[in-house]
């Protein structure tokens, strides 16, 4: 959830560890911290707050300009986020430094055993604990790494540890397991962090690291073993954007510049699947086609957002494979005993690849001897290391927390396989799915579209910042989009919004209107006149009540338009794929709201972009 830099090299650490810092804000933190190693010593600062508080304390209180430090934004878990409790931490020499992403389990343990050896911590952190774990092999001969192996086979829970020693300058050690942990590799320089987009500045060659693995960098070296010493294997690979994409570009917010790109991101999921002989060919899919014949159920798990696209994802594959789709939250799928196995497909849903939640449950589904395929946008991230096959959505780095073409972008690659799955499973004619993907391959234009006369979903949020609640409703795959609509404005506008079923409008949450509460309402095409019909009857049912109704129809639907306060038109496509047009106003519209409420739109309260623990 936090970010983590380190850096061995020419260039002063602190400007190179700061700078990274920087370009991690988007991951969400309320503290940030550096140490640099210099003369024997090693200068720490830390602040709580945003980066700039931090930035002001190195004004007022210089660290000393040299080519090794390590620096951390800190979302806070075990202690209040306060300048004590940020990182790094220091051993209790003072010797060494520690930053760390994740939760230690039995930092309890392990802190009752340091103070039973005189040992004092500062903090009220777990972190602190393996500072002082590392500072105690070093002061009994240890060089780092050798303190690092020693340390890590005590700790319980998941970690990226990342620290350097007083004694030992120009170098920095770290440690992963079940926490993210990239090395950007540069000429005479090196970095390790929690993200590419820390080091893009100065390199896009990088490496993975694998799970259990350490690595000791120094400004001419990279070297990883496991956590026993033993040389372990990694991967190099290019990244395939440069700071350009994660720059703002003109607008004030990441999160407006990124609703803006999904025209281009979708496109870019979707380019080179469909073969000129008509056929989908999904390279990144490394499960044999008899055996993806013999699927007999497939479990979609995700959290958030993803899950949402999740839930429309199942509406898809049933329909076009029929074969049954169950979604499940990736946080409660292993604690109910899940029923899978070897027919079953566990299709696992996540923009940064690193979902906590999301990874354990992997992992259970392939102890169980089920295949596993990842839908992700981070190439490199472990849940795609650790899936049998993945597919990338290509949609290049989303800085804004609140995801936005992280969402559609999953849309288009769950359509995708819901396609491929009938294609090889022979549910679907050839001539029926050149159809889907010439609808399909539309969107990105009809997205466009959206955003080109977007100005009255822009004037109707500047008109409702008085209002404190906010509902939505849809049916079938409208009901997803419902609930994505209101999660963006909760996670952004903190407004209490809800999404439902407008089915069940009737069972209960017709209560909560009351008259001037605004509605939006997600209308199926007209194609599917029975649940279009429906749908029209649950409008009339909350504006007879005093509702004011924001209704998301067909541009040629000119029956709901006696219902509407506010009609947006949505260009025509089949019922399944209306979602990616669907949710662009509410995206909008939320990203706007909380624009004029004054709130910091890519960065919001309690919120972390990627959350790496459970």
């Amino acid at each position: 959830m936090c970010g983590i830099v380190g850096y061995v090299g020419p260039r002063s650490a602190r400007e190179v560890v700061v700078g990274g810092l920087r370009r991690l804000e988007y991951r969400g933190y309320d503290s940030a911290g550096v140490a640099i190693v210099a003369d024997g010593r090693i200068d720490l600062r830390k602040s709580a707050g945003k980066l700039a508080n931090l930035e002001a304390v190195l004004a007022e209180h210089p660290v000393a300009e040299t080519g090794t430090g390590i620096g951390h934004t800190r979302w806070a878990t075990h202690g209040a986020p306060n300048d004590v409790n940020a990182h790094p931490h220091l051993s209790a020499s003072s010797r060494v430094a520690v930053v760390h992403n994740g939760i230690i389990e039995n930092f309890a343990a392990l802190r009752a055993e340091l103070q039973a050896e005189g040992i004092t911590f500062h903090s009220e952190t777990d972190t602190e604990v393996a500072g002082q774990l590392l500072g105690r092999e070093v002061g009994r001969g240890a060089t780092l790494i050798e303190a690092m192996r020693t340390v890590v086979g005590r700790l319980e829970g998941a970690f990226t540890l990342v620290a350097v020693d007083a004694q030992e300058p120009g170098r920095v050690v770290a440690a992963r397991r079940n926490s993210p942990l990239v090395v950007g590799l540069g000429d005479t320089e090196n970095f390790v962090a929690s993200d590419v987009a820390a080091f893009i500045e100065h390199t896009r060659e990088a490496l993975e690291l694998g799970q259990d693995q350490i690595v000791e960098i120094t400004a001419d070296s990279v070297s990883v073993t496991d956590f026993a010493g033993n040389d372990a294997p990694t991967r190099p690979y290019h990244v395939d954007w440069d700071l350009s994409a994660a720059e703002k570009g003109g607008y004030d917010w990441f999160m407006r510049k990124e609703i803006h790109e999904q025209p281009q991101a979708v496109a870019d999921t979707l380019l080179g699947r469909y073969t000129p002989a008509g056929a989908l060919k999904l390279d990144e899919i490394r499960i044999d086609e008899a055996e993806l014949r013999s699927i007999e159920k497939i479990v979609i798990i995700a959290a958030g957002t993803s899950f949402y696209a999740g839930m429309v994802a199942k509406y898809a594959i049933e329909h076009w494979c029929r074969v049954a789709c169950e979604v499940e939250l990736a946080s409660e799928f292993r604690y109910r005993d899940p029923i899978v196995g070897k027919g079953t497909l566990v299709v696992a849903i996540s923009q940064s690849g690193e979902t906590a939640d999301t990874l354990q449950a992997i992992r259970h589904a392939r102890e169980q001897g089920s295949k596993v395929l990842a839908i992700c946008n981070t190439n490199g991230s472990t849940i795609p290391r650790e899936s049998d096959a993945v597919i990338y959505t290509h949609a290049g780095p989303e800085i804004g927390v609140a995801s936005t073409k992280g969402f559609t972008t999953q849309l288009a690659a769950c359509y995708l396989l819901g396609l491929y799955l009938a294609q090889v499973k022979g549910t679907k004619f050839g001539d029926e799915i050149a159809a889907i993907m010439a609808d399909l391959e539309g969107v990105p234009d009809k997205i466009q579209r959206l955003l080109d006369d977007s100005q009255v979903i822009l004037d109707l949020a500047n008109r409702l910042t008085d209002r404190r609640s906010i509902l939505f409703l849809g049916r079938h795959v409208g009901y997803p989009a419902a609930l994505e609509g209101a999660l963006k404005l909760k996670e952004l506008a903190y407004l209490h919004a809800e999404g439902f079923a407008a089915g069940e409008l009737k069972h209960g949450p017709i209560a909560l209107i009351e008259p001037g509460l605004p509605v939006f309402v997600v209308v199926p095409p007209k194609g599917r006149d029975m649940l279009h019909d429906k749908v029209v009857s649950n409008i009339q049912e909350v504006r007879a009540r005093g509702a004011r109704t924001i209704v998301l129809a067909e541009e040629d639907d000119t029956s709901v338009a006696d219902y509407a306060d506010v009609l947006i038109p949505l260009p025509k496509v089949m019922t399944i794929l209306q979602p990616l047009l669907a949710i662009i106003p509410l995206q909008l519209f939320a990203c706007e709201i909380a624009t004029a409420l004054g709130h910091d739109v890519d960065q919001p309260r309690n919120l972390a972009k990627s959350v790496t623990v459970e």
